[in-house]
């Protein structure tokens, strides 16, 4: 564990865990890559299982409801980094329920909390889900159109979801809907929403490019009644919620993709050694060195600008702005580094023998999902106005 030169000090009980999902993608994750890639809208349910026995799903969860107790964001991005470099999908699988979690922490009652938590921490958890994206809202969350009317002790749910990972798996799932439209973000409120509850209907699996170990779907709720006890917060605080989720969870996809990225350049410079071309290893070639330079660079900056990110979030601080710059530039360099080192293996890196072609394809996502690369720079950019 390079611990000091990257500026980050590990107790015994982080290297533990650090050693943990370091072990399991060894053994466990990277072995099964290809398979799950293959089997495209099948989730690798058995390796949840093994994960969760050793506590892997549900390290990030609070000790009293029966989780992990790593509470800090830089040890979550450690184990991230560790889970994704044996395969970015599968890791992302494992931590998923981190996500669903994060609103009901930030949101929740300590009942809420008992009820929906401490199921996540048992040797045989649910998988969840969080839906916000809709047929024609993205980044746009202010301007989300699934309503929620009150009605005596309940709320009525009606709308559509859309790219919902782990949608055809779940249990439960947080869906933020509006009170009012008119209100723009002080109307949206999210709710815990059991996914067998009458009018809610799972739409097929969508067709993905990569990262196919989370199947991801169409949600529609048709009246959808839902207790108020199972409202998070008041009605508006959705909006906050769902902020703050984003911030983690943006610094926590920057650690996956520096996985990602450290596999592809481990992998390129192990071939680069081997591979013989007029008369010597290929890394002695400047062009192919050169290039798996620039990998090291990318693969250590995205790692520094998780980790400043991650500090922050704990601290208590603003992130925003540190936390869009960490996935803006992690996404940005996972692409580039599987392309590097796809070309490093020339017409092997294009072969479905390997996994670099599916690493490629697993990259684009990060440069999309929880706010595209367009939505980081404007987010940095607004940021900067601020500022000046």
């Amino acid at each position: 564990m390079r611990s000091i030169r990257d500026g980050v000090e590990l107790s015994a009980e982080q290297r533990e865990f650090v050693a943990l999902a370091r072990d399991f993608a060894t053994r466990e994750i990277r072995p099964r890559a290809r398979e799950v890639d293959d089997a495209d809208h099948e989730s690798p349910l058995d390796l949840w299982a093994k994960a969760a026995k050793l506590g892997l799903t549900s390290f990030m969860l609070p000790e009293e409801y029966g989780g992990g107790g790593v509470r800090d964001l830089v040890t979550q991005a450690l184990v991230s980094e560790e889970l994704c470099y044996g395969d970015i999908g599968i890791g992302n699988l494992l931590t998923s329920n981190g996500f669903f979690a994060a609103p009901i922490e930030a949101l929740g009652s300590a009942t809420q909390k008992e009820r929906w938590l401490a199921p996540l921490a048992g040797d045989d958890p649910p998988l969840t889900a969080l839906a916000v994206t809709e047929p024609d809202v993205g980044s746009d969350a202010a301007s989300l159109r699934t309503r929620a009317v009150r009605d005596g002790e309940s709320y009525v749910l009606t709308g559509q979801k859309t790219w919902i990972s782990n949608a055809p798996y779940a249990k439960w799932i947080v869906v933020f809907a509006t009170v009012d439209p008119g209100l723009g973000s002080r109307g949206v409120t999210a709710f815990v929403v059991d996914a067998d509850a009458p009018g809610m209907r799972i739409g097929r699996a969508l067709p993905k490019m990569g990262q196919r170990a989370i199947v991801s779907a169409e949600v529609f709720l048709d009246s959808v009644r839902v207790p108020v006890e199972s409202r998070l917060g008041e009605e508006g605080q959705g909006f906050y919620g769902l902020m703050r989720t984003f911030d983690s969870a943006r610094i926590l996809l920057a650690a996956a993709c520096t996985g990602l990225s450290r596999a592809a350049l481990d992998t390129a410079v192990a071939y680069a050694k081997e591979r013989v071309q007029f008369g010597k290893p290929i890394i002695e070639h400047q062009a192919v060195a050169f290039r798996l330079a620039d990998m090291a660079a990318k693969t250590d900056v995205s790692r520094l600008l998780t980790h400043r990110a991650a500090r922050l979030f704990d601290a208590g601080e603003p992130a925003a702005e540190e936390s869009a710059i960490a996935k803006l530039t992690a996404s940005e360099n996972a692409m580039w580094c599987t392309w590097a080192a796809l070309q490093t293996h020339g017409g092997w890196g294009y072969s479905r023998e390997l996994l670099l072609e599916k690493w490629m394809r697993d990259a684009k996502l990060e440069e999309i999902e929880e706010g595209t690369s367009d939505i980081q720079r404007l987010i940095v950019s607004r940021s900067l106005a601020r500022s000046a």
